[in-house]
């Protein structure tokens, strides 16, 4: 799609989840923010072009970490754009000046992120801009929500779960890409790539100084937890102190992408080849930290036994 307009989908597919042949790295990847399929009644309802809508995506990344599945891992990537459904959220951070209804008690409307117009249904897009013409109603939101928020968590905790009754742990690597523009937090940091364990909480420090040291040697620029330590994925999921971990990485667009025109770079391959191999160092690091050696499946030892 790079390069293109998203094409308006009525109603968009919600995941993609790629599955190894065998799971062998007691990994999980997610992709939330690389979603391109917007639906033809957001794209109504926005007062911005759609390029302009595109510019919230972590673009190209579920293809930047797809060497996951081939290595061992599966990959979860949402198809609807973050500027729809933002599923790094809590499931309802909601902005009340949105909406022309009163929203119910249960909303967190005072969260960081609902203040800079980036909550669950967020108010701006990436660089600044107002998305929608008009306000919203609760009950249209809410449908978002439960038809795809819902979904993408509930398969996201079923792979960390069933990760951890093979291996007896797991290190949830959640996948995103940062702008590179000349007043944006990632070129005033000078990274290539941010790692976030939600300062030193989501997940053992060794997969955090195994990463940091793994792409210094490949010659990228690595910050930890700044300007990015970490969002609702990585904190929600990360339980050291279960052997459940949780990582964040995100990738400098400016290494792979034309961020006007969303081509990707002749250096996109060769950054896949470098991710793939940082995948492969996490895994061997996950599987000494966490311990268990894999275990065969309840449904694979019944099928056995037959």
């Amino acid at each position: 799609m790079d390069g293109e307009f998203p094409q308006p989908a009525p109603e968009p597919d919600i995941l993609d989840l790629q599955l190894p042949v065998a799971r062998s790295l007691p990994l999980v990847l997610a992709s939330p923010h690389s979603g391109t399929q917007y639906p033809a009644d957001f794209l109504a309802a926005s007062r911005l072009d759609p390029v302009a809508l595109r510019r919230s995506e972590d673009s190209f990344v579920d293809e930047l970490f797809a060497a996951g599945p081939r290595l061992g891992a599966p990959l979860l990537a949402a198809r609807f754009p973050r500027a729809y459904v933002d599923v790094n959220r809590e499931a309802y951070e909601l902005d009340p000046g949105m909406f022309a209804d009163a929203l119910p008690k249960f909303v967190n409307a005072g969260s960081p992120r609902v203040r800079m117009g980036l909550g669950t249904i967020a108010r701006i897009v990436a660089s600044g801009e107002e998305i929608y013409a008009k306000k919203l109603r609760f009950a249209e939101v809410r449908r978002r929500i439960e038809r795809l928020y819902r979904p993408y968590h509930r398969a996201l905790r079923g792979l960390v779960e069933e990760t951890e009754a093979l291996f007896g742990g797991c290190l949830l690597i959640d996948c995103h890409s940062m702008p590179s523009g000349t007043d944006s937090a990632c070129e005033r940091s000078g990274a290539d790539i941010v790692l976030g364990d939600c300062h030193g909480v989501s997940c053992d420090p060794q997969f955090v100084e195994a990463a940091r040291l793994f792409l210094v040697d490949r010659g990228f620029a690595v910050a930890i937890n700044a300007p990015y330590a970490g969002g609702f994925t990585t904190g929600h999921y990360g339980r050291p102190s279960a052997q459940r971990h949780a990582l964040q990485i995100e990738v400098n667009r400016a290494l792979y992408m034309n961020e006007r025109d969303y081509q990707r770079k002749d250096y996109f391959p060769r950054l896949v080849q470098d991710l793939a191999e940082l995948i492969e160092e996490l895994g061997r690091v996950a599987q000494r930290c966490v311990g268990d050696p894999p275990r065969t499946p309840a449904w694979e030892r019944e099928e056995h036994a037959i």
